[in-house]
Order: structure tokens, then sequence, then C-alpha cells
């Protein structure tokens, strides 16, 4: 019988070459990598002399922001190492292009630190865990994710009080269950891979028992936490028999009708973003109102909006319109050898919920894009039954199993678009990776420490202005 032809778009010929034009199976081409980057190298970061300050950083990031909220995320990211490490993304991609990198690539969530990690609800109401920001999302190293992420379990068990034993285990942990993971999702059949560790499987998978009494607490938290439950508390009854937002400055206000209008129309484009069988079903919902509303840290000073929307038995779901810039780790990407490769075509709403999509199994089914004024937006559910751990609050013997259920999935987001024979070949049997990891971990988390304690000298004398405790 003669072979068949070669489709494009399905996997190379038996005998060709691997990804990226590497030679021969995937596994072997990981394990070769090893040669030109040793896995111990991924310990190695000294800060360049060119290297931004604290100070200069966020007022960098602050080009293009509300400047009547940036006192606000100053505030935030002034309130601890780890709150300044989230704030600060693009700070960390001028210190990881100077890392050891393997040159495989991933979509990767460009913020994986910690507190991004959590739960939501899936189209049925069932609750699901996963990576959950996707604000930086690019095609970019696998191990910038993985590098964060060990950071941030650093910073966030320092401010839990946990010891520097407990800190590191939790940094080497998250990278050992990020590589067992990886070496799993390559020894299954493809379609099961992409599958894989399903949420009731996790806690079992990652070893992370300990957790089992935190995660109850927050999903059952998570479970009240719908649009209904936020439209009760900030909404009241408008003289038409509809609902409208309260104003509760400076974290929810209402906005000129001209703004509010500008946003409402926005979502007859958004409406061509979702998938068609959904548009029945959005059919049956009346725009009441539109609000500003502040959201995260990273995020402060960006356009974000909620839209109030009531069905015909006054039912409420709201939608958060929030204003999408390009990747902070864009112009670092690129310097590591990295082409864009996450399909924004113009748009960066459509960057964000693309990437969103690729990592994870589950995605929220009402995710799309929109234009507001000329600016991109993203588009999505609000308060749909999300849930999240606080990684700084975790009492040290859970922090190292928070560590290894963050590896784990973080290791299943990125398998989705990067083959894991790859990164598991080059991952490899014996903890050196997650050894050489965790020793970066400790070193970025001594820097930013030092970082945030210039931020806070610099608030204290008035340089940079920030509101704290919003």
């Amino acid at each position: 019988m003669s072979r068949l032809p070669y489709v494009p778009g399905f996997a190379e010929p038996a005998g060709g070459t691997g990804p990226g034009g590497r030679p021969g199976p995937p596994k072997a081409g990981g394990k070769a990598l090893r040669a030109r980057v040793p896995r111990s190298s991924h310990a190695e970061w000294t800060p360049d002399a060119g290297r931004p300050g604290a100070v200069e950083t966020v007022e960098a990031s602050n080009a293009g922001r509300l400047p009547e909220l940036t006192p606000i995320r100053a505030g935030r990211m002034a309130a601890s190492p780890f709150a300044f490490l989230r704030g600060s993304a693009g700070l960390m991609g001028h210190d990881l292009v100077r890392t050891a990198v393997t040159g495989v690539g991933a979509q990767i969530c460009g913020d994986a630190h910690a507190a991004n990690f959590g739960l939501y609800g899936d189209a049925r109401g069932e609750l699901v865990i996963d990576v959950n920001d996707f604000d930086e999302t690019l095609h970019g190293p696998w191990e910038w994710d993985v590098k964060r992420l060990a950071a941030s379990l650093v910073l966030a068990g320092r401010e839990a009080g946990a010891d520097e034993d407990t800190c590191r285990a939790a940094a080497r942990d998250a990278a050992g269950a990020y590589r067992h993971t990886m070496r799993l999702l390559a020894k299954l059949p493809a379609a099961d891979a992409w599958n894989a560790i399903a949420d009731e499987e996790l806690v079992a998978h990652a070893d992370a028992r300990a957790l089992l009494g935190t995660l109850e607490r927050v999903a059952a938290k998570a479970r009240r936490n719908t649009s209904a439950r936020f439209a009760a508390k900030a909404t009241e009854e408008a003289a038409d028999g509809g609902r409208r937002f309260l104003d509760a400055p400076p974290v929810l206000r209402r906005v000129p009708a001209g703004e509010a209008a500008a946003v409402a129309l926005s979502l007859g484009d958004y409406l061509g973003t979702l998938p068609e069988e959904l548009l029945p079903l959005l059919a049956r919902y009346e725009v009441q109102d539109v609000a500003f509303r502040v959201v995260g840290t990273g995020s402060v000073g960006l356009r974000s909006y909620v839209v109030l929307l009531l069905d015909h038995r006054g039912e409420p779901l709201v939608l958060q319109v929030k204003e999408a810039r390009p990747s902070v780790l864009l112009p670092y990407a690129e310097k590591a050898g990295f082409a864009p490769g996450s399909p924004s075509a113009g748009h960066e709403g459509r960057r964000v919920v693309l990437g969103q999509k690729r990592m994870q199994v589950v995605s929220d089914v009402l995710l799309g894009w929109a234009t507001v004024d000329g600016r991109p937006y993203q588009v999505r559910q609000f308060r749909n039954r999300k849930g999240s751990v606080d990684p700084a609050a975790l009492a040290p013997g859970e922090l190292d199993d928070y560590g290894r259920m963050t590896g784990a999935l973080l290791a299943r987001a990125h398998a989705h678009s990067a083959d894991p024979r790859l990164i598991a070949g080059y991952c490899g049997k014996s903890a050196e990776l997650d050894e050489a990891i965790a020793a970066f971990a400790v070193t970025y988390a001594d820097r930013t420490e030092a970082d945030h304690a210039d931020l806070v000298t610099a608030v204290r004398r008035g340089r940079v202005a920030a509101e704290m405790g919003v």
C-alpha cells in the first residue's frame, strides 16, 4: 500500500523532523537540548546594569492608564513584596530574557504567579480549577511561567510566615509537579492527554491532600459568587422599573450617558465573536446599565466596565468589558527569539480570549472581544462562580501542596500548545531542573523584596502617589 501524502496541520510522517525542525522523535529532541541549555543553568540570574528600578517600572507602566487611578495601583503594589511581583510582570520579563531559554515555545500565561490560579464555573455551573488570568498571554518560553510561579510561591510563603526551607520546598515542588505532570502527559494517547488530570483527580495527582479543607472552603464561597449576588449588592431599582448600578467610588462608579452607550453598543460586535448557538441565549437579555469598576493589581488604571443585563424574569447576568493592551512580555519574548504566535489579528482582546482558550480545559462560554471608542476589550462573565486560594494566607504545611497543584495545572495548560514529549524529554527524570528553578526563585524573591522596599521608600517620600487599602 502506498503512503498517503503529508497533510499540513497534522503530524509529520514518521522519520521526518520533529517540532521546530529538530531531527528525530520529540522526546529525543528534548533530551538533546540539555547539551545546549543544561538544566542546572536555570538557577542563574544576575540583575543587569540597565535593569529598571522599582519606581521607574511603576511610572513607565502607568503610561496610557487613567491617571486618577494610578495611586490605587501603586498602593496595592506597595502592600507587600508578593503584591509588587503581581504588578510587575513587565519587569520580570526584562529579567527573564537574561536567563536560560531552551527555545521551546508554548502558549504561556505570561503572569503565572501563585494567585492567578482558581475556581470558576463551566457552562453547567460545575466548578473547574485552572489558570485564570490571561492579560499577558502570548507564545513564549514555557520556562518563564514556571519561574514566575516558583518565585511567587517563595514570596507568598514569606508573607505567610513560613520559614525559608518551606518556601524553597514549595518552589521546588511546583517545578517537580510540572515535570512529573509533563512526563505523564507525554506517555498518554494524544486525546487522553488533552483532557487529562480531571479536577476531581487533581489533589491526588499533585499529592495535595493537606489543601482539601482550604479548597472546600474556597469552593463553597465560589458557588455563591454569582452575577445575581453581585447585582443584589451593587444595583438598585430604577425609576423605569429596571435596575441600575449604585455609585461606590473609587471601585465602582456610574459613567456619563455617552460613555455607557458606547460600551453597550460595542456588545453588538461582541456577539459576532461568540459561537452562533449562544446567540439565542443572549437575545433573551436586555442591556440595563453600565458602570466603571476597578479590578486587579496589574489592571488598575485600565478601562474596565461591568454591564448589567436582565432576562424576562428580572434575573441578572453581568458581563465585564475590560481593556486589553499588548502583552508586557511581547518585546522580551521577541528578544528571546519568539515571534508573536498568539492570534491577535490586530485586536488584543482577541489575543487574550484565544490564548485563554488554548490553555484552559474548559473556558467561559461567553468569552469574546469588542472595540469601544477604538480601543480593544475582552468580554467575559463577571463573578462566574470564581474563587481563589490566597497563597499568602496558607499555613506552612499547605504551601508545598499548593505549589504541586499549581505546577501540575501549569503543565496541563502548556501541553495544549507544546508537545509534552519535547518538554518532558528536556525535563527528564531527575530533580536537577526542580532544584535549579528553586534556586532561581529564592534569588528572584530576594531581588523583589528589595524592589518593593524601594517603592515603599518612594511612597513615603512623596515621589510616588499611593492610595493604600483600596
